[in-house]
């Protein structure tokens, strides 16, 4: 079954191909125009059930970010809710919100610089659930696979925990948010417990300038397949297809999302 979301004029280009892998239910979250103002409206309105697969397009231009909400539901006034990911908005359609962490975002910036994509995927918010990105049919630049495979949750400190936050948000200190006084700021225990897990993964010291740029990737002319949950064998450092566990079925779909 295909299924169009459309919103009113605006361009599109790069297919996102979105697999879910996760033994549950899961909301994508999607918003364009991220860190600039003002920020595009996105459908967001789909689920992705255990197995399930859809595409989505966003645009050229500006920034894109992508993450699964988790655990939904609707209270006895209509609200809907999540217990990560959560856009703030009580309805399923994320608008101009964007997410509450903690939540793994992956990120694109499609032809944004000197023709080529960038795109990560960042712990900055911290971490709900594994996310793997994969390009493919791209003609050219650092094109490696990237994301988190690994099970990050389960070893958080009690001090990070609820899901995985981030350090920065956890503490609120600027030494872990590499602000202030700390813009050359050093990793702590918990930073690498988290990139021994995720080393493909952007997080706060890359974002300073301290670390080399081991999370942000680019190519050219692209389109990207983002498994959500993927398999720990499934993280390659190419642009091969995403192995999935044996027996898996998918239900296809596609969603067009333009922006505004």
């Amino acid at each position: 079954m295909h299924l169009f979301y459309l919103s009113a004029g605006g361009a599109y280009s790069t297919r996102l191909k979105l697999a879910n892998e996760c033994a549950y239910t899961i909301w994508p979250g999607v918003v364009s125009g991220r860190g600039e103002s003002p920020v595009s409206t996105l459908a967001t309105s789909f689920t992705l059930e255990p197995g399930e697969s859809a595409s989505i397009f966003i645009p050229v231009g500006p920034w894109s970010a992508l993450w699964a909400r988790t655990h939904c539901s609707y209270d006895y006034t209509g609200r809907f809710t999540c217990l990560t990911g959560d856009c703030g908005t009580g309805s399923t359609e994320c608008a101009s919100a964007q997410t509450v962490p903690p939540v793994t975002v992956a990120e694109f910036n499609i032809s944004g610089n000197g023709g080529l994509d960038l795109y990560v995927v960042s712990s900055l918010l911290g971490y709900n659930l594994g996310i793997l990105v994969v390009p493919h049919a791209s003609s050219g630049g650092d094109c490696m696979a990237s994301g988190c495979v690994n099970d990050v949750e389960g070893g958080c400190k009690s001090e990070t925990s609820g899901a995985c936050n981030s350090t920065c948000f956890a503490f609120g200190d600027p030494k872990y948010c590499c602000s202030g006084a700390h813009t050359r700021c050093k990793s702590s225990p918990y930073s690498q417990y988290f990139k021994s897990r995720c080393p493909y993964v952007f997080d706060y010291y890359m974002y300073a300038g301290t670390r080399n740029n081991t999370g942000r990737f680019a190519c050219i002319s692209a389109d990207y397949a983002i498994t959500f949950c993927p398999h720990p064998s499934s993280l390659k450092s190419s642009t091969k297809a995403v192995s999935r566990p044996s027996g898996a079925t998918r239900t296809k779909r596609v969603i067009v999302i333009v922006a505004v």
